[in-house]
């Protein structure tokens, strides 16, 4: 469940706003290694909300805005896909300059490719000849043989990825890197073929060719089968040094099944899991019943297919208590999240109504782990809940000026706030006055506004 942001009396956890943070991104620079600690941080705890987005790669948010049309929120996790059709492959630069976007906005970013095989040209079809053909076992002994000619085809294959990859690399953003993904199952030319030269022999010379060779630093190698011969997976796996993330698409059936999460468990031996593919959004009692998924993500068109899902049901998950959308993590190095922010005997900083309007009132009010009391301190001062920032409306200094929620603004004064642990107030450094709550009172609902600093307990404010 979701601690809710409250001031607690613990100030060895307090974290220091400060506006001097480089501004203008929620996630600055970061590395595999922070990521990866990232999600073993809160498993079994939290999961990241996702929404996969494949054809077009020229307009590579289509699903991310359906899902904020049906939930009001932001995934905390953006899936993209190199793809394999001409104009898809023609268009991987819009996808990676919206993985980038995607990253400094606040967004966990997963790659995965369906990709051509090695006896033919970077483009393709989804047919018999391209995605779903079928190599010969002399073909595939090729492939996973060094120095062949379809050996050298297969890694030139993954070489036209490889200066995308460097991009994200050099822009700091480190990738949930997803190749020969649902390898258990025979329905692609990559996958169905178990043991140690079958198709983890392939993910194995993936992750020497472009950890090795290209000397690629900020991929998260996710492992990933489907929810077919669940019991056979270890025919799979390619040991754990060639993996960070275990993950499982679920195709077969609607959710995974109590038998499925633990197969998953043991095979990771540990490491994080994650539902990399769903068609169904998982339910809130499926998360409370399988905690340790730090990730799920809905496949494209899939959100909006009514046999798999319905609005309310996608709005139940993405406001469940353990999932984590857009503007309510950070990633380490890239701010730090806090929990309710409390004040007056204990009541917590809440958005009213949770209702995400540029405009809406901040407020006192009783604690209660919902997301409109769950607060983020962003790199740049910022305090952020829903996808927005707290703000003094208009900049304004005088004393009384309420304090709302509106759009996030790079470098925005208005926006920006200092706390200190010994005084215990949260002062916008633009007004030099200090976060308020109005007459003192601890009612719910009342409002939030600056004031004159004056050292009173309506201004004393503790961050966990």
């Amino acid at each position: 469940m979701h601690r809710p942001l409250r001031w607690l009396a613990a100030l060895a956890a307090i974290v220091v706003i400060t506006a001097a943070a480089p501004p203008a991104q929620a996630f600055p620079p970061s590395t595999r290694a922070a990521l990866i600690s990232y999600l073993n941080g809160i498993s079994g705890q939290y999961t990241l909300s996702g929404q996969h987005n494949r054809e077009p790669n020229s307009d590579p948010t289509y699903y991310t805005r359906m899902a904020q049309g049906i939930t009001g929120q932001t995934p905390g996790l953006w899936g993209g896909d190199f793809l394999f059709l001409p104009a898809d492959v023609s268009a991987r630069q819009t996808m990676i300059n919206e993985a980038i976007r995607q990253w400094q906005g606040g967004s966990v970013v997963a790659l995965t490719w369906h990709f051509c095989p090695p006896t033919v040209g970077q483009t393709c079809g989804w047919d018999a000849n391209g995605i779903l053909s079928h190599l010969s076992d002399a073909q595939w002994s090729q492939v996973i043989a060094n120095g062949t000619a379809l050996n050298n085809a297969y890694k030139n294959r993954l070489n036209e990825a490889v200066p995308y990859l460097r991009q994200l690399q050099n822009a700091g953003v480190p990738v949930l890197w997803r190749p020969v993904h649902e390898m258990n199952d025979g329905w692609s030319w990559w996958g169905g073929r178990p043991g140690p030269n079958g198709s983890r022999r392939l993910y194995q010379i993936a992750y020497e060719h472009l950890t090795n060779t290209h000397g690629l630093t900020n991929l998260v190698w996710v492992w990933n089968v489907k929810d077919v011969s669940m019991g056979s997976i270890g025919e799979y796996w390619p040991g754990a040094s060639y993996v960070d993330v275990a993950s499982l698409d679920v195709w077969v059936k609607m959710e995974p099944s109590a038998s499925d999460y633990q197969a998953m468990l043991n095979v990771a031996g540990g490491k994080p899991i994650s539902l990399a593919e769903v068609g169904r959004v998982p339910s809130p009692a499926l998360m409370n019943a399988q905690p340790r998924w730090t990730w799920w993500m809905v496949w494209a068109e899939w959100l909006i297919d009514p046999a798999y899902n319905n609005n309310a049901a996608v709005q139940a998950s993405y406001f469940a208590p353990q999932v984590l959308n857009r503007g309510e993590f950070t990633i380490p190095g890239g701010g730090s999240r806090i929990g309710p922010i409390a004040g007056l005997a204990s009541k917590c900083v809440d958005v009213q109504g949770s209702n995400t309007a540029n405009g809406t009132q901040i407020q006192l009010y009783s604690c209660n782990a919902t997301f409109a009391q769950r607060w983020t301190v962003g790199t740049d001062g910022t305090l952020r809940a829903l996808g927005k920032c707290m703000d003094v409306d208009g900049g304004v200094g005088a004393n009384g000026t309420r304090v709302h929620l509106w759009d996030c603004i790079a470098g925005n004064g208005n926006q920006q706030w200092v706390y200190s642990s010994s005084a215990r107030t949260l002062v916008n450094p633009k007004t030099g006055r200090c976060l308020d709550v109005t007459g003192q009172s601890s009612a719910d609902g009342t409002r939030l506004q600056i004031w004159q600093c004056n050292g009173q307990s309506n201004q004393q404010w503790t961050l966990p």
